[in-house]
């Protein structure tokens, strides 16, 4: 691949469908225009450090497995693992899981009859069970219409990744460029579509009414847990609670370093294509907000009977896009917006699948995942195995059902291990000061620095206020533990018994 395939892995991996809905959940927790395009700021700003900072690691250590051989190497094999583990379980196969149903929903636009509510076969319900400030549990097991079509699409792009890595980017080139023209084309909308009753209560006269709500000295109200008190908050705390929104949105970035093995020129093509790619995605993601904004009153009533009456806040089904696209060209806007997504959607779905069967594979390479996964088609020069594993994982997940719960409970542990790994950064410059850096992060050590404080504040407010989603993503990370100490137990053993036997 080369360098505009691996810029349309790190753009595709990161555009699903989240850039199209979770500004309602986050302008109900801040009800600021500024603090709302300040929110998606701080995403930015993070993800583009990031993405700068893995540059140095994808350009020193070119292969295959990206982040997984970056702790490895780092901070030693247990957290190589424990990345891989959480991964393999939810991170990769979970979020594949997410938009491939989120496919399914939204051909439901032009397909009726597919809905997560067309049951072929429902196994049961899984009652809510509260376990303090968290509900696990509560949700439906089983085939729908919706998650069938989503195993369809998986199986598809998993069989086409097994004819070759050109094939699987070829595929990502098309649907990366239709996505990202679909994304430039809401923003363009926005343009000729902006309603004057939005500018007028988002922005004001003088922009007043869009810096309102945003004083350093405003508190905003955070409910604690699920069913908890509601605690009050400034405002550096209250975007950082926000941020599971728009990380989400923008997360996967990194799915490109999983394929530095079959990059041309990955020293060079690997740190651009994650400056390039984070940089375009972030810009448009900041655009479509301000696009919301310009179209739709921020301030909702979730009772009104308008798009424009129930806003951002209250969009139905929280599809701002879809909203926005509804308002501007009233009765196929919502068709016009779906296409979009499902184009979104589909290429995202590929990236991830692509890029997630190399950490696997390389996982093997380690004795850590099961041997077979470590296996090269000998035709194509793919990993096919970790391309049917992953592909069995996250079809369960899907007629599961729990796909969207376990995404929820590991955000904080994807940031975690992105602390992590660009704190690796700094170990390696100490462990490593003669290795080979064809390219050098960018502001380093202030810049990386700087991610790690800001991850860290993030990551202690969300322990503080949203517990939903930290502890049960701890909890799955720490499970890892015991499995890597038994796999190497076994990895140890193996020598032995091989000596045995020939002797």
């Amino acid at each position: 691949m080369g360098l505009f395939s691996a810029t349309a892995i790190v753009m595709g991996s990161m555009i699903g469908s989240g850039i199209f809905i979770v500004s309602a959940d986050m302008s109900r927790g801040l009800g600021s225009p500024a603090l709302l395009i300040a929110a998606w700021l701080v995403t930015a700003a993070m993800t583009i450090i990031g993405a700068l900072s893995y540059g140095e690691l994808a350009a020193m250590m070119p292969k295959a497995g990206g982040q997984y051989v970056y702790l490895r190497e780092a901070l030693g094999p247990l957290w190589g693992f424990l990345y891989g583990w959480t991964l393999f379980l939810v991170i990769q196969t979970g979020t594949i899981a997410a938009v491939g149903v989120a496919f399914g929903k939204f051909l439901g636009v032009f397909f009726p009859s597919v809905s997560a509510q067309n049951w072929i076969f429902h196994i049961g319900h899984v009652p809510a069970w509260h376990v303090g400030p968290m509900v696990l549990g509560n949700m439906d097991i089983g085939l729908n219409t919706a998650n069938l079509s989503a195993i369809v699409v998986i199986t598809l792009l998993t069989l086409l990744n097994t004819f070759g890595v050109k094939m699987g980017a070829a595929v990502q080139n098309v649907f990366t460029s239709a996505k990202v023209l679909a994304l430039a084309a809401v923003v363009l909308v926005g343009v000729l579509a902006k309603n004057s009753v939005a500018i007028a209560a988002n922005f004001g006269a003088g922009w007043h009414n869009f810096w309102a709500g945003a004083g350093w000295h405003t508190v905003h109200a955070v409910q604690v847990g699920v069913g908890g008190p509601t605690a009050y908050v400034g405002l550096l705390t209250m975007v950082a609670v926000v941020q599971v929104g728009s990380l989400f949105s923008s997360d996967a970035w990194n799915n490109v370093t999983f394929t530095a093995g079959e990059i041309r020129n990955p020293k060079r093509n690997l740190p651009l294509s994650l400056a390039i790619g984070t940089g375009v995605v972030v810009l448009l993601y900041v655009l479509c907000n301000f696009v919301y904004l310009s179209v739709l009153p921020m301030v909702g009533d979730p009772a009104a009977t308008t798009i424009a009456g129930r806003g951002i806040q209250f969009a139905s089904e929280d599809r701002v896009a879809t909203a926005v696209m509804e308002r501007a060209f009233a009765g196929y806007g919502a068709k016009l917006m779906a296409a979009a997504i499902l184009v979104s959607t589909f290429g995202c779905v590929n990236g991830m699948l692509l890029a997630g069967a190399r950490v696997y594979y390389a996982m093997s390479r380690d004795g850590l995942f099961f041997k077979s996964v470590g296996r090269l088609s000998e035709r194509s020069k793919t990993p096919v195995n970790s391309l049917w594993v992953q592909w069995a994982w996250t079809c369960l997940l899907c007629l599961s059902g729990s796909y969207g719960q376990l995404l929820d409970y590991v955000i904080f542990a994807v940031l975690v291990f992105y602390v992590m790994t660009i704190a690796g950064l700094f170990v390696l410059r100490r462990k490593r000061p003669d290795a080979v850096r064809p390219y050098k992060a960018f502001g380093y050590p202030v810049l990386p620095a700087l991610y790690i404080v800001m991850a860290v504040w993030i990551c202690a407010v969300l322990l503080r206020y949203k517990p939903q989603y930290t502890w049960p993503g701890l909890v799955l990370v720490l499970l890892g533990i015991p499995v890597y100490l038994v796999w190497t137990r076994m990895l140890r053993s193996q020598p032995i018994e091989m000596t045995a036997n020939e002797g």
